[in-house]
């Protein structure tokens, strides 16, 4: 069953495409990557599933129900969350305030409540704040809770945008580059995270990553991007032997000599 589909999904700025009619179906459930060499289209496409661009000509279903024309907050309400390339935390905010922050499209309180801090506001308040410590005790940051995010090392500063996207309770949790500028034995826990969000939250991954080890141990579907058009897909095995995607990443004497 596909939870996010993509159909002929176009985006032109000028009169250049960055992306040309890309097609997709992302199982349930499933791992997905997103690959490509650097200037591929691929955050770019991200963003047009997020509503941070609106796309050119092409359509995007999650459930069956079209994500064209919404805005950004609107697309997480619905189900999607996100991380970016260029880690986006609140750096003078607290760990867990920035984790509440992941959680406001869901608080339910009015601004009379919170005001005068009503019993019923105090509730939600408090519930937030146990549900965030839930999810940074899941990253492996409960004792950091009170840490400025800026004081954190690069990747506990990722662990913690992954809490504060899965703080929206999304359907499917999009990751860009989750493993840049990580070492291995943080890249280790990051697989690890990723496989147990699967399985354990009932959340639908797809990740955009530049580490070829990790795609290929992780991914049950990969989707290749190239010029800002899809070259390949298929099963990892597939990906891997296959020429156009060699090519794309190391020239056309790395096919000839091969």
């Amino acid at each position: 069953m596909n939870i996010l589909e993509v159909t002929g999904l176009t985006k032109k700025f000028g009169g250049l495409y960055a992306n040309t009619n890309i097609n997709m179906n992302i199982e349930k459930n499933s791992i997905t990557a997103v690959i490509g060499p650097n200037g591929a289209g691929k955050t770019t496409f991200f963003n047009m599933i997020t509503a941070v661009y609106k796309p050119t000509s092409g359509d995007i279903l999650l459930n069956g129900k079209s994500l064209v024309g919404l805005k950004p907050h609107q697309v997480t309400k619905f189900g999607i969350a996100r991380t970016f390339q260029n880690i986006r935390l609140f750096h003078d905010l607290t760990v867990l305030d920035n984790v509440l922050v992941g959680m406001h499209h869901h608080l339910k309180s009015s601004w009379v409540g919170a005001l005068f801090q009503m019993p019923r506001t105090r509730h939600a308040e408090e519930n937030a704040k146990k549900e965030a410590y839930r999810l940074l005790e899941y990253v492996g940051l409960a004792e950091l809770l009170n840490e400025s995010a800026g004081n954190l090392s690069y990747g506990a500063q990722r662990r913690l945008e992954i809490a504060r996207a899965i703080a929206a309770k999304p359907k499917v949790l999009l990751l860009d580059e989750p493993a840049a500028g990580m070492n291995p034995k943080e890249t280790k826990k990051l697989t690890d995270l990723i496989h147990d969000m699967r399985t354990k939250l009932d959340i639908t991954i797809v990740l955009i990553e530049h580490d070829m080890k990790l795609v290929m141990e992780i991914s049950d579907f990969i989707y290749v991007l190239d010029h800002g058009e899809e070259i390949a897909s298929g099963k990892p095995d597939d990906i891997r032997n296959n020429p156009r995607v060699i090519e794309a990443y190391l020239g056309k004497g790395a096919v000839a000599n091969g």
